[in-house]
């Protein structure tokens, strides 16, 4: 796959993997977004990265379609069976990852925290309860460096699940 890379997590039927470049690679199951790949149930909402995920079905992923709000077909990926590499904003580069039954979070070089997936309780910390199949930056951070992150299974925090 890529040269110096640690094996981060293996959590709810996936994995993360951590380069020493601070790229992240993550695969297996998807329903939440946790992968940060379109899901299932974003797609039927309508909140799904859906554009992006034309043409990965060549590479051998479980890309689906479901009915979103507009009534149209909106392609998901279930599982992710091979390593996919994490797109973070350009310049991010990961320093730790950590992963719950159904979202991810990351801190940065910088400090900064990004997370997705499951957001039903506001366990992603962008002050609602939307889910997210893309990384996103926790506002709250932003003037504040962190060092570490944890997640549990379902809310963050209450029981660590450190990946490093």
């Amino acid at each position: 796959m890529c040269q110096g890379a640690v094996l981060k997590k293996a959590s709810g039927h996936r994995a993360v993997v951590m380069a020493e470049t601070g790229d992240i690679y993550i695969w297996g199951w998807n329903e939440s977004g946790q992968l940060a790949l379109p899901s299932r149930s974003l797609a039927e909402v309508g909140k799904t990265a859906a554009g992006e995920a034309s043409g990965l079905k060549e590479d051998g992923c479980d890309v689906r379609t479901a009915e979103g709000e507009s009534g149209g077909l909106a392609p998901f990926i279930a599982i992710q069976p091979f390593p996919a590499l994490l797109d973070l904003p350009p310049g991010t580069d990961a320093v730790k990852a950590s992963c719950g039954s159904r979202h991810t979070a990351v801190v940065t070089r910088t400090g900064e925290l990004y997370t997705w997936g499951w957001g039903k309780y506001g366990q992603l910390g962008h002050k609602d309860t939307s889910s997210l199949d893309r990384p996103r930056r926790v506002e709250y951070f932003v003037d504040k460096r962190l060092q570490d992150t944890y997640t549990s299974k379902q809310h963050g925090g209450h029981r660590p699940n450190p990946c490093w």
